[in-house]
């Protein structure tokens, strides 16, 4: 029995190997599609780039939240302009008010700040109006355009025009020159234009010699001036720094006998005994004395004051529709459609 189990595995093996043969043949067969399986994992790799792409998406939708950044520059440059306009204004409205002017009494006027807005309501009566400034070797580069901002500052609180204001402009030191006359410039932005290009003269100071030429050659009907008839006041304003080097006192009164109001402004070293025998009286409204040139500009408000004129219709009227300022007096007129009636007053259909 046991002799017959032996035989029995052998054939047994025989039959195998012929499956183990035909077995390899179709494995390899069945690792090829594998492979060729591989080769398609490829388009999964050229799947991955398409997240990129969604990533890119993302990003450009990240991009929007930037927009804040540009909001930034406007809210940043608009902050900080009103603050700096704010803080400077301020600043250069205060040494008006608080810098004093001496009068050659040697009292002080402040310049307080409800005087700055009555001022501002009136208007100025119409003058002709000449500026005698000294420009001699005293008178620094530096002074000399302060005392330019001063005619500039002058010039914009008048009312220029051919039936209002006239102004002139005398600059000397050992000679005298006539910068622009009376009729020259009728309206502000070319008279101060004009101030701008004033150069100093240099060497003396001939101030009598220059209110004789003012006399005598601005103040006339051909330079500008208006007859008397008009009953326009003639004014000039003298800006001086130093004593004259001939006489004033004879010639000034000449000039205040015909007619011309004259104001002297010293500054710094100017002499006072001159300053007095040159202007109108009273004394007290007519000398100013300032330090510095530095401070010159302080005085157009105390001119403004002195120079401005009433308005007879801010002081009451009696006409029914319209009042017209007419110098020191007034006229009244209708609105369109109405005519003045006989009394001049009252206005009718």
């Amino acid at each position: 029995h046991y002799a017959i189990l032996c035989p029995s595995p052998p054939p047994t093996v025989r039959p195998d190997p012929t499956l183990a043969v035909a077995t390899p043949g179709p494995t390899p067969v069945v690792y090829l599609p594998t492979t060729t399986t591989t080769p398609t994992t490829p388009p999964t790799t050229t799947t991955l780039p398409t997240p990129p792409d969604t990533t890119a998406v993302s990003q450009a939708t990240t991009v929007p939240p930037t927009l804040p950044v540009t909001t930034f520059p406007p809210v940043t440059t608009t902050t900080p302009v009103p603050v700096i306009e704010t803080t400077e204004a301020p600043v250069e409205t205060t040494p008006p008010v608080t810098l004093p002017v001496s009068t050659q009494s040697g009292n002080i006027t402040t310049v307080s700040p409800v005087e700055r807005e009555t001022d501002s309501q009136c208007r100025s009566r119409p003058l002709d109006l000449v500026f005698i400034i000294d420009s001699s070797r005293s008178v620094r580069p530096g002074e000399f355009e302060k005392v330019k901002i001063f005619l500039a500052d002058m010039v914009d609180t008048l009312d220029v025009g051919a039936d209002a204001t006239h102004v002139a402009v005398v600059n000397y030191a050992s000679t005298v020159k006539i910068e622009f006359l009376l009729k020259d410039h009728l309206n502000k932005p070319n008279m101060k234009q004009a101030i701008t290009r004033i150069e100093p003269l240099a060497a003396g100071t001939m101030t009598g010699l220059a209110i004789k030429t003012a006399m005598n050659e601005a103040f006339t009907e051909q330079s500008g001036a208006r007859p008397r008839s008009r009953k326009i006041s003639k004014v000039a304003i003298i800006v001086t720094d130093g004593r004259p080097q001939d006489q004033v006192e004879e010639v000034s009164a000449a000039a205040r006998a015909s007619g011309i109001e004259i104001y002297a402004v010293g500054v710094d070293r100017a002499d006072m005994g001159s300053l007095q025998q040159m202007a109108s009286v009273p004394l007290e409204d007519h000398v100013f004395y300032v330090e510095t040139y530095g401070v010159i500009e302080k005085l157009t408000s105390k001119f403004r004051e002195t120079l401005c004129g009433v308005d007879p219709c801010a002081m009451g009227h009696d006409c029914d529709h319209i009042c017209v300022n007419s110098n020191a007096s007034y006229y009244c007129k209708c609105r369109s459609g109405y005519v003045l009636n006989t009394d001049k007053k009252t206005c009718s259909m």
